[in-house]
């Protein structure tokens, strides 16, 4: 595999991640280093460690991973988002009391979300028999990139559309809409 397909592979798989943080940076409103830091470390670490966690498991259990990883996808995001959605209509949009999906559990269910696909590539490029871990280091490390982005891109889309205190309804929606995407690529809607 060359480092060219590696870095298409890597952006395919960083899509949802950028989406996600867009939602994210929308949410937010603004962005501090910090929670730019948190995100695209834990986006870009679980993209490295799931093709190496597939990898490893091999042959043996592909069937059943492919049988149910989008509907996992699916529950975590949509999760996830319906909170964040509840939460904007109470008008729970003050710091102390909103969602912070750069923290704690929210960003760790995010993470393992926006990389379950991962998983199945490294267990498609355990059959083909080539090595895993600079194509999941250049995975992990173009997510990050993408994250980091797609956070930005939503903190400017969130001040120059004066969102305001529905920010949280937009990135709410957001999420679900990527579940929902994930279903209809596994040919469950449709």
């Amino acid at each position: 595999m060359s480092y060219f397909e590696i870095l298409l592979l890597a952006a395919a798989l960083s899509l949802d991640a950028f989406a996600v943080a867009v939602a994210s940076g929308i949410r937010l409103c603004a962005v501090s280093g910090r929670q730019t830091f948190r995100m695209a470390g834990a986006f870009g670490f679980f993209q490295f460690f799931m093709p190496l966690f597939g990898w490893v498991l091999g042959r043996q259990v592909r069937g059943w991973i492919e049988a149910w990883d989008h509907w996992l996808a699916f529950g975590l995001l949509c999760f996830i988002g319906l909170k964040m959605i509840r939460e904007a209509w109470a008008g729970a949009d003050d710091n102390a009391a909103c969602v912070d999906p750069t923290m704690g559990r929210h960003l760790f269910i995010l993470a393992v979300a926006t990389s379950i696909d991962a998983l199945a590539v490294g267990l498609s490029l355990a059959f083909l028999g080539y090595d895993i871990f600079v194509p999941a280091l250049i995975i992990g490390l173009v997510c990050a990139v993408f994250t980091v982005s797609g956070l930005r891109l939503g903190c400017v889309a969130a001040q120059t559309c004066k969102l305001g205190l529905r920010a949280g309804v937009v990135g709410g929606v957001v999420l679900i809409g990527i579940g929902v995407k994930i279903l209809f690529e596994h040919n469950v809607l449709g």
